[in-house]
């Protein structure tokens, strides 16, 4: 019987060993990310021989590891069953879903949502914001620029306080200027910040800021998903500051993106102003997801 348990750090070397095993692109696919993301739904994890499982979100993430997939398919269903609930994947990458359908023919229906394909971007392109297409970001950068003492500095124990205190009147400002705002994925995403700024260094994180005056207007974080790709798992900056959004961007993956292919700006949930900023960066690629339920 699997035994599925809270995210712990000490759970990372073990977790991380067998996630680089397949070789998953998607954000969820980091321990990191199972991490921060716990105490918004509840994720559990569990080891079974030499693949890491997880349960999150009311379903089973498909199997990341080495080894007989089937077997580590069975085992899940199994668990699914002694708990009295439905045996559904609730994410998977095409690769995953193609096994599925070959070696469980005829018993699961596949499903998916846009709003969770992640939106994945050559380094180059947001290092570099060459030609016409990135003209705009070109000028929102240089809107920033024209403020005084501005700098770039990467996030360190001496300036991680700043940052957390930074979410804090963001999270502030935005519950209560944005009406349109669904209040409880605020609090959803301030959770998630909270606990990875709080954990950063153990996590092995890496983070960039911005400072206008002194103060953090702009900060961002996230981590190696696979050996050509870096996820962003949070991005806040203060959007009365000009341009301060493409800045952290663009300034974070210049100086801490170096040697990656690619990098993971997560999904857009949806949302259509999130999906039309995302849209606006050109992406390389939308890595795509699928749900699976037994039929």
């Amino acid at each position: 019987m699997l035994e599925f348990k809270e995210v712990k750090l000490s759970d990372k070397q073990w977790a991380r060993e067998l996630l680089s095993y397949s070789g998953y692109r998607g954000c969820e696919y980091t321990f990191g990310n199972n991490y921060i993301w716990q105490c918004v739904y509840g994720t559990k994890i569990a080891r079974y021989k030499d693949f890491y499982l997880l349960k999150s979100g009311g379903g089973y993430f498909f199997p990341a590891g080495r080894g007989d997939f089937c077997d580590a398919v069975n085992i899940l269903q199994k668990d699914a069953e002694e708990n009295n609930q439905p045996f559904t994947f609730v994410t998977m990458n095409q690769a995953s879903k193609l096994w599925l359908e070959e070696n469980f023919p005829d018993k699961f229906t596949f499903s998916t949502d846009r709003g969770f394909y992640d939106y994945v971007y050559h380094f180059c392109d947001l290092a570099e914001l060459k030609g016409k297409q990135y003209h705009s970001k070109r000028n929102f950068i240089n809107r920033f620029n024209m403020y005084n003492n501005k700098c770039y500095e990467p996030i360190t124990p001496r300036n991680i306080e700043e940052c957390a205190r930074m979410s804090e009147c963001w999270l502030k400002e935005n519950s209560t200027h944005n009406q349109n705002n669904d209040t409880n994925s605020l609090e959803s995403e301030g959770c998630v910040v909270k606990k990875g700024l709080e954990s950063f260094f153990e996590l092995d994180f890496s983070g960039g800021l911005l400072r206008v005056d002194g103060e953090v207007a702009a900060f961002t974080f996230g981590e190696e998903v696979t050996k050509d790709t870096f996820v962003v798992h949070a991005e806040k900056a203060f959007t009365r500051i000009q341009g301060a959004y493409p800045a952290i961007n663009n300034c974070f993956v210049k100086n801490a993106c170096c040697g990656y292919t690619y990098i993971n700006r997560e999904e857009d949930m949806g949302l259509e102003n999130l999906r039309k900023a995302k849209m606006s960066y050109h992406p390389a690629f939308l890595e795509e997801k699928f749900k699976a339920k037994l039929l």
